[in-house]
């Protein structure tokens, strides 16, 4: 539990720090979250309540509030100043013409603070990386009323590995590790989500140095996705050696960055056990002859 805690301090650093910069080096992430919203295109829901889980700046709110402007709207993060940019991208006086403020939460995924069956949707962009997704699951079933839909992107494990390449062959701490897909289906499935779609594709940012890489990660707050920082004589060769095996790649002028984006979507499915453990059993009555 103690590991858990401190990871879960490290990633709340994180994007903290990141929060002042977040929106001007997140083009990734906006632009997987643009894609993940087309994935409601055809869907045809009309939730009362709606959770972004993982919010970050609110860059998801003005495009969710459009779709479903009759439903609450409630975003969740655990930086509070990721809430407090999401704040001030909604000035006080749009709120009170809107009169639909988003309701903010600081809180963590895996433990939310919302009454069980109260949401409609739950929506989420590129924050499961950072959690244990069983556990998220499990919240996010509790959550979702029976027939609500959880929509969510994450990275799988080809994201940076270019870099986790590179690292490798030193014997450093890897790269993040990220959830095969396959994984998280099965995971929605013994969550009690029903009929799980789980797509992915690859997209490929360029940089013109690892240095640009790893400065762009962190002003994401995903510099948890790197190993340690060097330190010393020994660590500052190895970084060296590292950058030397990555320039291998380059393709002219540009270093390619690979990340493997994974989108799912699921329904929560009507409960087949009561609390104490009993199967339910849905009787249906025959037709007469």
């Amino acid at each position: 539990m103690s590991g858990e805690r401190s990871a879960k301090r490290t990633v709340r650093r994180a994007f903290s720090r990141a929060a002042p910069d977040y929106d001007r080096h997140a083009v990734l992430q906006r632009e997987v979250g643009t894609r993940l919203l087309e994935h409601l295109d055809p869907i045809r829901i009309a939730p009362s309540r709606l959770v972004d889980l993982g919010c970050g700046t609110g860059a998801a709110f003005a495009d969710l509030r459009k779709r479903y402007p009759d439903a609450r709207l409630v975003g969740i993060d655990l930086a509070l100043p990721m809430l407090d940019a999401a704040r001030a991208r909604n000035p006080w006086w749009r709120r009170a013409l809107q009169g639909n403020a988003a309701q903010l939460a600081c809180a963590d995924a895996e433990r939310l603070p919302l009454a069980s069956g109260c949401a409609g949707l739950l929506f989420s962009n590129l924050m499961l990386q950072w959690c244990d997704p069983s556990a998220v699951f499990a919240e996010a079933a509790r959550v979702l009323e029976t027939g609500g839909l959880l929509l969510f992107s994450t990275y799988g494990p080809d994201t940076l590995m270019e870099l986790r390449a590179a690292f490798a062959e030193e014997g450093a701490r890897h790269v993040h590790s990220f959830v095969d897909m396959h994984d998280l289906g099965d995971a929605l499935v013994a969550a009690g989500f029903a009929d799980p779609v789980m797509e992915m594709e690859k997209v490929t940012v360029e940089y013109a140095s690892v240095e640009a890489l790893a400065k762009d990660l962190r002003a994401a707050g995903e510099g948890n996705a790197l190993p340690a920082r060097p330190r010393g004589l020994g660590g500052r060769e190895r970084w060296r050696r590292m950058v030397e095996r990555y320039e291998g790649h380059r393709r002219g002028d540009a270093l390619p960055a690979t990340y493997e984006i994974v989108y799912g979507h699921a329904w929560k499915a009507a409960p087949r056990r009561v609390a104490d453990g009993r199967a339910i059993v849905d009787f249906h009555p025959r037709r007469a002859p």
